[in-house]
């Protein structure tokens, strides 16, 4: 089971991917939010579902990760990238690891460029990918703060657009109430895909001009703790 819950205040899109056949289900959360946790924990006992670990696909800006309160609330780990400088990983998961959760299996990708820690997870056999702030739909992450780089990041895209075509995309975050959408859409019509080289998406990535996400100050520290403060 793939389920998508959505944090109105952030935007945010935190997945619980869950065992189907196994006669104990054991689930995953990726990207919590900290103030959901209690809709987290209400969820899984609703559906009689043990959590054993959660993931965040890179340190945070907009909002603290739900980590480590779900740590103290179900004792289940706490994963990242071996690229995430954070205190208080249970283990960290190097490119190309796989991750079994009951009976489906997901790889985790090194896709630096919105952070230096940035992840994504894919599911061959069910073919979906969840892209963190890596890859959106019609868009892509910023990669003006926390050690972004533009160049790493058309690397990324050019990973991800590896995959097969039909994969279906989940983002981090949606602005504009779109769910998901597949890798060949994005393809066809994203338009930070269009450009032909890392440096004209550099250029591209360049001129945006956002300004600072709101909670950048508290999120990054917090989150740098497993969203402990």
């Amino acid at each position: 089971m793939l389920r998508q819950m959505f944090d109105m205040e952030s935007s945010t899109y935190t997945y619980l991917i869950s065992s189907d056949t196994t006669e104990k289900p054991v689930a995953i959360l990726v990207d919590p939010v900290q103030r959901c946790v209690a809709q987290y924990c209400q969820l899984l006992k609703e559906l009689s579902i043990t959590l054993i670990a959660v993931i965040d696909t890179h340190v945070h800006a907009d909002h603290i990760t739900g980590s480590g309160l779900l740590q103290d609330e179900t004792g289940c780990k706490i994963l990242m990238s071996d690229q995430a400088d954070v205190v208080g990983l249970t283990t960290s998961l190097p490119h190309l690891s796989t991750l079994d959760v009951g009976d489906v299996q997901l790889v985790c990708l090194y896709t630096p460029g919105h952070t230096n820690d940035s992840c994504c997870l894919y599911n061959p056999a069910q073919n979906y990918l969840l892209t963190g702030d890596t890859l959106l739909i019609r868009g892509t992450g910023r990669t003006d703060f926390q050690s972004g780089s533009a160049q790493q990041a058309w690397d990324s895209l050019t990973q991800l657009m590896k995959l097969p075509s039909e994969t279906r995309v989940y983002p981090g975050h949606d602005y504009k109430g779109m769910t998901w959408s597949t890798l060949k859409e994005e393809k066809q019509f994203n338009p930070r895909l269009q450009v032909s080289d890392h440096h004209h998406y550099a250029e591209l990535m360049a001129s945006l001009n956002l300004p600072p996400p709101k909670f950048i100050e508290t999120a990054v520290p917090a989150n740098r703790n497993c969203g402990r403060t």
